[in-house]
């Protein structure tokens, strides 16, 4: 898979699994842009800027516990199962969460949306990365990744029409928004049912024949897309195959062999999480409240067309120049500059305040998404949609949860006096944890750029030149894998 040239056959995977990142960008913008339209009691559901803050938490609580619970489920029955399962949850809860009559109602289907995306960012990285040549991975993750501002971009658009109460019934417009973005992901569905079981997965759990298959497929169908004659093998690797790993030998695994790994998946999470969900899940209500912003969407829109850019245009970067040097800089160069906006914001604009953040946003969006890049290529192949998981979920439960419960808090505190200094403090925690996160980087990063996946870290089933493995106990059956 790392030998085959690019060709149409990976735009199938980019668009059949990257297009996640859209529908949380989507999610994540309409609920900042609607901050206003859910609160009046007739219209909307009532809700106060606490409370709009409090579904922004409750929906990274769901993502959490669902990257969690599907992530084990994507490790042990396979990426393709559990892809095609977390969609069609997240597809429900926006239903549901369209027809919300109640504010108990609204935040109970935010918390099962929330479930949907954590489940797919843990099959979905693990997927993407086991199907895309090394030479590639790199860019293709992180740009991937960075699709999420096209989503918020879209949403940020989308509230406009939608919020002008002369074209739609204020009591309708942000339902139809969501009710949109459960339309956008039957469509991804569709494309998605295309996109095969990873063979590496397959070869590891005992059905080398399946894998074997798949590999033809594509290498056929690479070649006849692409023209080109593709290289021999050249490199292989035996391991010992199992039809299930248990947690807990993952888990014992990955803490005692990689626990430099572990601090640097947890840093560079908790810093890129804060940050993100703390800004974006209540920038709406900033520039509402402070600034006196009637209509938000304009201002998101070119917020989120400044991510989309940065993790599309330096991506290329992670795989010439390395990952090491890119998050660290982008992650240090990004907290650097939150915590100058934060001395600065008292004498901040609505448009200045936007502009600062686009800056700000296009060198952390890059490193925020490089963050997924990392989680999935440096740990052990049995263990890789738990992973993602894992650090997702715990990182952003420290940073996503604490940032908009803390931003709904200071909003609320400071709106009474209309003094945005008042939420400056957000803004320095928030640099603080970024920078952190680029130190950690630059001192336990991994080289992984170019490298295969088995050889960034090997699998835990592989056996050694002696026969022995890596004490995953007596298994059915040996092996061999080319690479």
């Amino acid at each position: 898979m790392d030998r085959l040239p690019w060709a149409r056959w990976h735009w199938l995977v980019v668009i059949g699994l990257g297009t996640v990142w859209i529908l949380d960008g989507l999610e994540v913008t309409i609920v900042g842009s609607m901050s206003e339209a859910l609160k009046p009691e007739g219209t909307g559901l009532g809700l106060n800027n606490f409370d709009i803050g409090l579904a922004g938490a409750v929906y990274v609580a769901g993502a959490c516990l669902g990257a969690l619970f599907f992530g084990q489920l994507t490790d042990r029955f396979g990426r393709k199962k559990l892809f095609l399962l977390t969609l069609a949850v997240y597809t429900l809860a926006t239903v549901l969460t369209a027809f919300a009559p109640t504010a108990l109602w609204y935040f109970i289907a935010r918390f099962l949306t929330g479930a949907g995306i954590g489940g797919e960012y843990a099959a979905i990285n693990s997927a993407i990365d086991e199907l895309i040549p090394a030479k590639y991975r790199g860019r293709v993750d992180v740009a991937i990744n960075g699709s999420f501002w096209v989503g918020a971009a879209a949403g940020s658009l989308l509230t406009i029409p939608l919020l002008n109460p002369t074209l739609v019934d204020p009591a309708w417009g942000w339902r139809l928004a969501f009710g949109l973005g459960a339309v956008l992901a039957v469509g991804i569905l569709l494309v998605r049912r295309n996109v095969p079981e990873s063979p590496r997965w397959l070869f590891i759990h005992g059905r080398e024949e399946e894998g074997e298959a798949i590999v033809r497929d594509i290498e056929e169908t690479v070649a006849r897309e692409s023209g080109k004659q593709l290289p021999s093998v050249s490199e292989s690797i035996t391991i010992r195959q199992r039809k299930s790993i248990g947690i807990g030998l993952i888990a014992r695994t990955v803490f005692t062999l990689y626990p430099k790994r572990t601090i640097l998946c947890f840093s560079l999470f908790v810093g890129q999480a804060f940050l993100y969900n703390a800004f974006f899940f209540t920038y709406g209500d900033t520039l509402t409240t402070f600034l006196d912003v009637k209509q938000t969407g304009w201002y998101l829109a070119i917020f989120a067309a400044s991510n989309f850019l940065g993790a599309l245009l330096l991506s290329p970067l992670f795989d010439s120049l390395g990952r090491v040097k890119m998050i660290a800089g982008t992650y240090i160069l990004s907290g650097t500059l939150l915590a100058v906006a934060g001395f600065m914001l008292g004498g901040l604009t609505a448009t200045t305040l936007t502009m600062f953040g686009a800056v700000i946003f296009f060198f952390a969006s890059a490193g925020a998404s490089a963050a997924y890049l990392t989680a999935s290529e440096i740990f052990p192949m049995e263990t890789r949609a738990l992973c993602i998981a894992f650090f997702y979920a715990i990182g952003t439960a420290a940073g996503g949860i604490a940032g908009p419960l803390l931003f709904g808090k200071l909003i609320e505190d400071a709106s009474a006096s209309k003094d945005i200094t008042g939420i400056a403090i957000g803004y320095f925690i928030g640099a603080v944890l970024m920078v952190a996160g680029g130190l950690v980087e630059a001192f336990l990063g991994v080289k992984a750029e170019g490298q295969s996946l088995e050889s960034i870290a090997q699998p835990l089933t592989a056996e050694d030149p002696a026969g022995s493995t890596s004490g995953t106990g007596p298994n059915p059956t040996t092996a061999t894998q080319t690479a």
